[in-house]
């Protein structure tokens, strides 16, 4: 029995087979070859990072830029709320600055405004992501603003109501944005 089957496998090439089998499915050189493909990423992976990094540099320089730009606008309205300042404390007469005052909040918070502007985008150049929450905050200072500002003789009804639902929708945001940041 043994002399057939040796006389089998021979005939057969069964064993040339087994070996040309072991060679073609070599588990260890198939692993080997998984690991050489993700130390060595696909080339287009490459390139899509490379595009990437490129533009996330992009973001990062007009962040930078944009934050430049909002210092000198902050620095210009300081600038033109000291002028305003000086020129309505020594030249306009006793008992006239109250008339005045309003126009003065309006530039303080244009100030604050801007501010909470500059905030967001130095946020943005820490975390390379924008933070709801500041965004919310500055929407609702210069909703403030604008009603602080209001002249109430020449607006109508309509414009009080669209200004009392943008407050109570950004304010609902808010809580919504803080109570999950809570958590």
């Amino acid at each position: 029995m043994k002399k057939i089957l040796k006389q089998v496998l021979d005939t057969t090439n069964l064993k040339k087979d087994y070996e040309k089998w072991i060679a073609k499915y070599d588990y260890q050189s198939i692993f080997q070859n998984r690991k050489s493909k993700i130390r060595n990423p696909k080339p287009e992976k490459m390139q899509d990072e490379k595009f990437m990094h490129f533009i996330e540099n992009i973001e990062v320089l007009v962040s930078k830029v944009l934050s430049l730009f909002m210092v000198v606008v902050i620095l210009a309205a300081i600038w033109d709320l000291a002028v305003f300042l000086i020129k309505e404390l020594f030249d306009v007469p006793y008992g006239t600055f109250n008339t005045t005052l309003f126009k003065i909040f309006g530039l303080f918070l244009n100030i604050l405004i801007a501010l909470e502007i500059l905030e967001n985008i130095t946020a943005y150049l820490r975390k390379h992501v924008v933070q709801v929450e500041l965004v919310i905050v500055t929407s609702l200072i210069a909703v403030a603003r604008k009603i602080i500002i209001l002249d109430l003789e020449k607006v109508t009804g309509i414009d009080i109501i669209g200004l009392g639902v943008a407050v109570l929708a950004l304010s609902i945001s808010y809580l919504i944005i803080r109570f999950s940041n809570s958590r």
